[in-house]
């Protein structure tokens, strides 16, 4: 790391102490500016690392509700509004009990470049709540999102604040927090959240929205050298959403996708994975993967154990942060591995990234290659803004253009500052030089 970023990045990290992800993703991030802060001797002067690794405003609040007994919980809520220099905060909401001020931060602080990657006028934020919404009534999820949005509310608005979905939130608990939103506010204010029900007011593609971005991600990284999902064995983590549909689009563009995962362990079908049956199971039925392979001939469950002793050719973590460590990346290697498109944020540590670039894998980030969530939910903005409704097709071939927008401008950044190839490079130092400009732009804010 440059030494002019590193008394940086060791201020941030005493200043945040515990924040373990947060400081992950920070030293991530700093290890690429060097050369930019060469030509951009600026960017220096003004402080604008100090000023980016500091949240515009960071929200903590309770949330009491009652179970269906009656019996009063207390949860922690966050909203974490970290960087407007290019339009409104934009990022999701993560219900699950892992959740505390240094995850927010660290989801916060990415979607900072990754909303900048896209091209779209949003700004980075994030928030959610360490409430457990497996296991929970519909009735008890509404009475939380309720209960939730009642202080939520005044911190958000589509020209503020754009909460979106993540994990433990999906169509449900939006429509929740929306109606509550509405009841307090009294107003009909389609912008305020994304994630809606098509029926009032969604995009369609936003839910198969980032799964696709990301395997469109991968397919532009493999045509760089000659190659496509055609034929590709492909090894997925997770099985929810995301995972779902990046399963969906890498079998439509002719791989085989053989292995996915849950808390319990993992599923090999050899065959391909049935998708409807998957998301029967998953998102109608909110089962385990067990129940996949007891329904499905051929499938085997494998209790515990890593989803990355699986082989393959293109491995699509879609799971949840640091769940891909250094020695399951050298399995993966040796098991023929070619290609890494992150689905969910920061799934691979640092020691399996380096694992990964030394052996010349192609490695695209979550902040470029998991894009595609939040720049549909952009999406979902315009169409809401002009009270209109796009056509699946439409918006796919939206949400394409984007993605391979992305993939190239991480790949010419990559270039033009001397590490080709390079897709973490690229994809930091292009989502970070566009914020940096705004904000010396916009003056000492």
């Amino acid at each position: 790391m440059d030494s002019r970023l590193e008394a940086v990045r060791d201020t941030v990290l005493a200043r945040n102490p515990g924040e373990k992800e947060f400081h992950q993703a920070v030293t991530e991030v700093f290890e690429s500016l060097g050369p930019v802060h060469d030509r951009h001797p600026e960017f220096l002067e003004g402080a604008v690392l100090e000023r980016l690794c500091e949240p515009e405003r960071q929200i903590i609040f309770r949330v009491p509700w009652t179970d269906d007994a009656g019996r009063v919980h207390v949860n922690r809520g966050f909203r974490v509004e970290f960087n407007s220099a290019l339009g409104p905060y934009k990022g999701g909401l993560r219900f699950h009990p892992s959740v505390y001020l240094g995850i927010v931060k660290f989801l916060g602080f990415e979607q900072i470049f990754k909303n900048a990657l896209t091209g779209m006028p949003i700004g980075g934020g994030k928030g959610g709540s360490d409430f457990d919404p497996r296991g929970r009534s519909d009735a008890e999820i509404m009475r939380f999102c309720q209960s939730f949005m009642t202080e939520l509310y005044r911190h958000i608005g589509e020209y503020t604040d754009v909460p979106a979905g993540d994990i433990g939130v999906g169509g449900r608990e939006i429509g929740y927090l929306f109606g509550q939103y509405k009841r307090i506010t009294n107003r009909y204010e389609s912008g305020v959240l994304t994630g809606k029900g098509i029926s009032w007011g969604g995009s369609l593609v936003r839910p198969e929205a980032t799964g696709y971005g990301t395997v469109i991600f991968a397919q532009e990284m493999l045509k760089t050298r000659g190659q496509s999902f055609d034929g590709q064995r492909v090894v997925v983590s997770g099985s929810g959403n995301v995972a779902i549909h990046a399963i969906a689009k890498a079998q439509s563009l002719g791989a085989t996708v053989v292995a996915c995962s849950d808390s319990a362990g993992y599923i090999v079908d050899e065959a391909g994975i049935d998708v409807a049956l998957l998301s029967q199971i998953k998102e109608v039925e909110r089962g385990r993967l067990t129940e996949y392979a007891a329904r499905r001939p051929g499938a085997s469950h494998v209790a515990g154990g890593s989803v990355w002793d699986v082989n393959g050719t293109v491995a699509l973590p879609c799971a949840t942060q640091n769940e891909l460590d250094g020695d399951a990346a050298a399995k993966l290697i040796s098991n023929g591995l070619i290609a890494v498109a992150e689905g969910a944020n920061m799934p691979s540590t640092r020691s399996a990234v380096s694992v990964f670039q030394d052996a010349g894998i192609l490695f695209g980030p979550g902040k470029a290659a998991n894009a595609g969530g939040v720049a549909t939910s952009a999406l979902e903005m315009q169409q809401n803004a002009s009270r209109d409704s796009w056509s699946f097709e439409h918006t796919e071939q939206r949400l394409t253009e984007i993605m391979v927008g992305i993939h190239d401008r991480c790949a010419a950044t990559a270039d033009e500052y001397g590490a080709p190839g390079n897709y973490v490079v690229g994809a930091n130092i292009g989502g970070f030089v566009k914020v940096a400009d705004a904000m010396l732009a916009q003056g000492l804010i």
